[in-house]
């Protein structure tokens, strides 16, 4: 099944499931106790899947020529508030200027309950789904600071979308393929049967003597870019930036200047 968050034709927002006939309205919270209904939704404005209560984020997990596999997940904090709704822009900061902003299209894992240490075995248990990701970093500012929060929590910096896929339907999602695409050309392709650190042992890792809220949503890393950084990639206004997920869809995004 495929839920997504939108505002319907009166404003209000609300949960959907997509159906055969389009999207139709569900019944109670997806955290918990729901049932899909017949009642149609008129989509307004389609809206991140999920608010974040938390976005913890995991960097260099898929093989690279030039760097050493980490003995452990390279685990960090993306700040909440820079999730932005799919199809809105990714705005370029304006204050702490940046001319270094790249994208790094990721699998996003929503977990749908309260999880404490759990292991291997029991880590997809506690997952909601899976949806598209994107987390946005402003390069120059990562390397400034001694924590990569600042470079990569700018507002609008962590687009997620267009739906969250429940997990039932993704039974294993090391089996993926997802590719990152800057205006028509693709900079980022792999699987995630590549990643160094699989969804199961993220969770393990993130979950050990540590509780993740239902909502926590895990950024798990970006394929190797398929060209420099500096040969191409930067975003600019006027960008569009498509995140593709094989079994979840296509987060699109425009980017724009900071007004």
């Amino acid at each position: 099944m495929r839920l997504i968050r939108c505002e319907d034709d009166q404003t209000r927002v609300q949960y959907a499931a997509l159906s055969s006939v389009g999207p139709v309205r569900i019944a109670g919270d997806p955290f918990d106790e729901f049932e899909v209904t017949a009642e149609p939704v008129q989509i307004r404005k389609l809206l991140t899947p999920v608010v974040p209560t938390e976005i913890l984020a995991i960097g260099r997990n898929y093989p690279s020529g030039d760097t050493t596999a980490p003995d452990y997940p390279i685990a960090f904090m993306k700040s909440a508030g820079s999730v932005q709704d799919p199809g809105q822009p990714i705005v370029l900061p304006r204050v702490l200027a940046s001319d270094k902003v790249v994208h790094e299209g990721e699998l996003a894992v929503i977990v749908g309950r309260r999880c404490r240490d759990a292991t291997s075995d029991t880590a997809l248990d506690y997952v909601l789904g899976y949806a598209c990701a994107n987390d946005v970093t402003a390069l120059d500012w990562q390397e400034r600071c001694a924590q990569w929060w600042r470079g990569k929590s700018f507002d609008t910096f962590t687009p997620m979308g267009p739906c969250v896929v429940l997990q039932d339907e993704i039974p294993d999602p090391s089996r993926l393929i997802i590719r990152s695409i800057h205006n028509g050309r693709v900079t980022h392709e792999g699987r995630t049967a590549d990643m160094i650190f699989d969804v199961r042992a993220l969770i393990a890792f993130l979950s050990a003597d540590t509780t993740l809220s239902p909502g926590t949503v895990i950024l798990t890393g970006s394929p190797a870019r398929t060209r420099d950084p500096d040969g191409g990639e930067r975003l600019e206004p006027g960008d569009e930036v498509i995140v593709e997920i094989e079994g979840i869809g296509r987060l699109v995004s425009p980017v724009a200047a900071s007004e």
